[in-house]
């Protein structure tokens, strides 16, 4: 009997490995393609440059307020329908994003993107602890390269799409915006067939493996690990533990610095280089590159994260980083080099990051509230990233000072590393 069970659940797990794909390829596009477009926007709403810097900081200030909420979200909802609703809500914010009118639907939308993409933030990491735990850091290495690969496609491509020539104008920069989530409902379509086919072979195989099988197939949802939690979990007081433990603000801190230098340099990258005389069009390939750079540098992760580099490998990454910037203010000649440097030291961070989040909890539900948590914390301090590098820059004139900003940002996640990396897991203290 055993052998007539085995089969079924290798097709969900190749199954479901697709659907996080998929997902994962969405997260990043509908925000990555806005940096390429602000001097378009500007120019169009007639607004300050400066001004729609802090556009690149909703999305962050959304996930700073919605990301420790997603623990309950997934006690109540489960992690698998949770991630169903943030689908759905994703779609209806890109459409209202690119809404024609002034910009009070590009704000509004893009704080829904935001709350949306907070929840799978939060709970993809835990969903890949849960179902990948023997491939954790492959799944994650691929989970994040996708991130960082689909969102530089999206920076790539928005300038050409709002360029494109129809009748005596162009399609305009709300087409390009709309066109970022073009691939959403494709990940919703395959994310629900995934966990549906999960689920009915997952009954499937409990009726054949135990005796009383009409009664074990009473339960809907057998297979999701999440479901019987919810109404003991959250009154174990995780949700609130979490919040005084000293590991998991070291996780939020390195989360909150390298996710503060990568958007500024989504933000502004393109900004910079037009500044420098450089056409939009490859300034915003440049801006692609940099994320290009960084899916290779997120698969090299789980390459290094081993042995004694598991230790030091979160405080390394950064200082990469640090010599970009140093080169950026002093040899900006060589540009080209610097945007690799940093693209990969963006990429590698990213990944360690929701490593950390992942290594540093013993279960599922530890490793949900430490994302939401480590998220919560780390996108605000994020969020006043690109807001602070605009502002410098107004203030300045120029784009050193506001450099100067984001070398500070990388001198102190490397000393944020050096605890982050110590082998400590969460809540150990009971």
């Amino acid at each position: 009997m055993s052998s007539r069970v085995a089969p079924p659940p290798s097709r969900p797990w190749l199954l479901l490995f697709v659907a996080v794909c998929l997902v994962a390829a969405n997260m990043r596009m509908t925000i990555t393609g806005v940096g390429p477009l602000l001097d378009q926007i500007a120019t169009d709403q007639q607004v300050e440059l400066a001004t729609l810097g802090a556009l690149g900081a909703v999305p962050l200030l959304t996930w700073a307020i919605v990301s420790p909420l997603a623990h309950g979200i997934s006690a109540r909802l489960g992690m698998e329908r949770a991630v169903t609703l943030s689908l759905i809500a994703l779609i209806i914010g890109t459409v209202w994003r690119s809404l024609p009118g002034g910009l009070t639907s590009l704000w509004l939308g893009t704080a829904l993107i935001g709350a949306s993409l907070a929840v799978g933030n939060v709970l993809m990491p835990a969903l890949i602890k849960r179902d990948f735990a023997g491939r954790l850091p492959l799944v994650m290495g691929v989970y994040t390269a996708l991130l960082g690969g689909a969102g530089a496609i999206s920076a790539g491509v928005v300038v050409p799409i709002s360029a494109i020539r129809v009748g005596d104008g162009t399609l305009g920069w709300r087409v390009a915006l709309l066109a970022t989530g073009a691939a959403v409902p494709i990940a919703l379509g395959v994310w629900v067939w995934a966990v549906a086919t999960k689920r009915r072979d997952h009954a499937a195989a409990t009726a054949l493996e135990t005796p009383a099988g009409p009664t074990a197939s009473a339960d809907p949802e057998p297979a999701t690990a999440e479901r019987p939690e919810p109404t003991a979990r959250p009154r174990s007081g995780i949700g609130r533990r979490i919040w005084r433990d000293p590991v998991a603000w070291w996780v939020a801190l390195y989360m909150g610095t390298q996710s503060s230098i990568f958007f500024i340099m989504q933000t502004w990258l393109s900004p910079i280089e037009i500044s420098r005389g450089h056409s939009a069009e490859n300034a915003g390939l440049e801006v692609m590159l940099l994320q290009i750079i960084g899916v290779g540098s997120s698969m090299l992760v789980p390459l290094f994260f081993r042995g004694r580099l598991r230790r030091s490998l979160p405080a390394l990454i950064p200082v990469l980083g640090a010599i970009a910037i140093i080169g950026m203010l002093t040899m900006p000649a060589l540009m080209i080099l610097w945007i690799c440097a940093i693209g990969i030291a963006a990429g590698a961070s990213l990944t360690m990051s929701l490593t950390l989040m992942a290594v540093r909890a013993r279960t599922a539900d530890a490793a949900t509230s430490l994302s939401g948590m480590a998220q919560g914390v780390g996108y605000l301090i994020a969020a006043a990233g690109p807001v602070s590098f605009g502002l410098l820059h107004q203030a300045s004139g120029g784009w050193a000072l506001s450099l100067v900003l984001v070398l500070m940002l990388c001198l102190v996640q490397v000393f944020v590393g050096f605890f982050a990396g110590r082998d400590r897991t969460v809540l150990d203290r009971g």
